[in-house]
């Protein structure tokens, strides 16, 4: 398949590997160049909209499932919707994560950036007690998180990215403690747009080059050593819908998202010994 590489496929299913920069499906403002038409273009009798079981960000990588006919495709829906899917992402974020969380807001779009969501504070399980706007804006959304590694940067080797800042730049750096990141593996249990993102910058601990919500500073920033989102789909499991067997599927992060963290180890304060045992 054309810029696609297939994970998996048999008679009930296809999974594939998304690529940073591809809009999932056709909307309004992406009306063609989708994964949508990549799928269409190759099969002739998928379900509506090419089978596509659930969604990637646009700048996210990673794993995708498409299902071949309609009784796939509700089979896998609905198990997601009862959330016996078992996602893992790998996130690279600003800040040292020390320890293992969890994160639990309701999510529900940002009154003042209709193309942005948030995390509505104060939502409950109970309908009685959430107030109109919580109830009929916020969907309950949970996420998992564990730190895998943490890089600390040797301030004096930000000079090879930053080579352009003068002293009270680099000092302003300093004291940002913009040298402190954290190789996260995130286990989302719902599956509400841009839940990870979300949830990180509300526990705060935003995503590296996350345009929409690490901050437009932030983003510039990162962009000098980080050209697009650390985000990737690393791993989905589900029951297989003909077999009932359980299935495991992974994606290897993607060679630019690999580069950047090998140019972080690079700059970074630890032994070449301590590098090695990094994934």
């Amino acid at each position: 398949m054309q810029n696609l590489t297939i994970l998996f496929e048999d008679k009930s299913l296809l999974a594939v590997d998304k690529p940073p920069g591809l809009v999932v499906d056709k909307s309004e403002t992406q009306k063609q160049d989708t994964l949508e038409d990549l799928l269409a273009s190759k099969y002739d009798n998928f379900p509506a909209r090419a089978g596509i079981v659930h969604r990637l960000d646009k700048d996210t990588s990673g794993v995708i499932l498409i299902a071949k006919t309609q009784r796939v495709l509700e089979n896998l829906q609905a198990q997601f919707k009862e959330r016996k899917v078992k996602k893992e992402y790998l996130a690279l974020v600003h800040g040292m994560v020390g320890k293992s969380g969890r994160v639990e807001g309701g999510i529900g779009r940002n009154p003042g950036n209709r193309e942005k969501f948030m995390v509505i504070p104060g939502t409950s399980t109970s309908k009685e007690s959430k107030p109109f706007f919580e109830v009929f804006s916020a969907k309950e959304a949970v996420t998992e998180y564990e730190p895998l590694n943490q890089l600390t940067i040797d301030n004096g080797q930000w000079t090879n990215i930053f080579e352009d800042f003068n002293k009270i730049q680099m000092r302003k750096l300093e004291r940002m403690k913009y040298n402190q990141f954290t190789l996260l593996t995130c286990k989302p249990k719902t599956g509400r747009t841009h839940q990870i993102r979300v949830h990180l910058k509300y526990a705060g601990f935003s995503i590296v080059s996350d345009e929409k919500y690490a901050g437009r500073k932030m983003v510039r920033l990162d962009k000098r050593w980080c050209p697009r989102m650390f985000l990737h789909a690393s791993k989905i499991g589900f029951s297989h819908p003909a077999s009932g067997q359980w299935m495991e599927l992974e994606s290897e992060l993607p060679k630019d998202l690999r580069k950047v963290l090998e140019s972080l180890r690079s700059l970074e304060q630890y032994s070449s010994s301590e590098v090695e045992k990094l994934p």
